[in-house]
């Protein structure tokens, strides 16, 4: 089997620019790797996502009980993991994510109040995502970490992913609710222990390739290169 690599942090925090960076990386190393992002907008299978994410089931995130649309996005993933990345990860390819279980987990826990509750959505999230859709789990995972103010402050002016417009789908529009999912990133990536990266130094953001270099730093000492 390969390796999955994880790459999940705040929004503007600079994941699908670092698991670039990456890819671009481990390809000069000669290493036989692998990049891919979710939700896959690209893909049939992310329909029901895009259809959540402008709000045709509900106004609001919360709208949504977070089960079902932790399916969606499973869905998404699954679809992906048996038509993209399976065949390279099982001949022992590397795979870079730009998001995976964790964003499901932290973007849907955040619609629960209850630190018990949260948990015990934890433990169906991975139930569901890696027993019954049979993803593998990622052997590592970085967060990369920005004050969710100036996570606020970079995304004001960001297009929509998957529109390209300026308009916000339901979860980047309702600031309270992305405190919320900034405060499940902050409370599960302590429970897992995932590499944390801090990208704002003295107030100021840190450049791309400082990050990437303290990436590079932690594969190798992680022994996936």
């Amino acid at each position: 089997m390969g390796k999955l690599i994880a790459i999940e942090g705040t929004d503007g925090s600079g994941k699908q620019t670092q698991a670039q960076m990456l890819f671009e990386y481990l390809s000069a190393e000669g290493v036989r790797c692998k990049k891919i992002g979710f939700p896959n907008y690209q893909s049939e299978s992310s329909a029901l996502v895009k259809m959540y994410l402008r709000g045709e089931f509900g106004k609001n995130a919360d709208a949504v009980d977070p089960k079902i649309a932790s399916i969606f996005f499973a869905g998404d993933r699954y679809a992906s993991w048996k038509t993209v990345w399976e065949e390279c990860y099982r001949e022992s390819g590397i795979i870079l994510t730009d998001r995976y279980v964790m964003s499901n987990l932290i973007h849907q826990a955040a619609k629960l109040d209850l630190y018990e509750e949260r948990l015990a959505f934890k433990r169906w999230l991975e139930e569901l995502e890696y027993g019954i859709f049979s993803l593998p789990r990622p052997d590592l995972v970085f967060y990369l970490h920005m004050d969710i103010e100036a996570s606020f402050a970079l995304m004001e002016n960001r297009n929509n992913k998957f529109s390209g417009q300026a308009d916000k789908d339901i979860h980047e529009r309702d600031r309270e609710y992305m405190k919320r999912s900034y405060q499940c990133a902050e409370l599960f990536s302590r429970i897992d222990s995932w590499h944390r990266i801090e990208c704002l130094k003295d107030g100021e953001i840190r450049t791309r390739e400082e990050i990437h270099q303290e990436l590079v730093r932690i594969l190798k000492e992680e022994r996936i290169v």
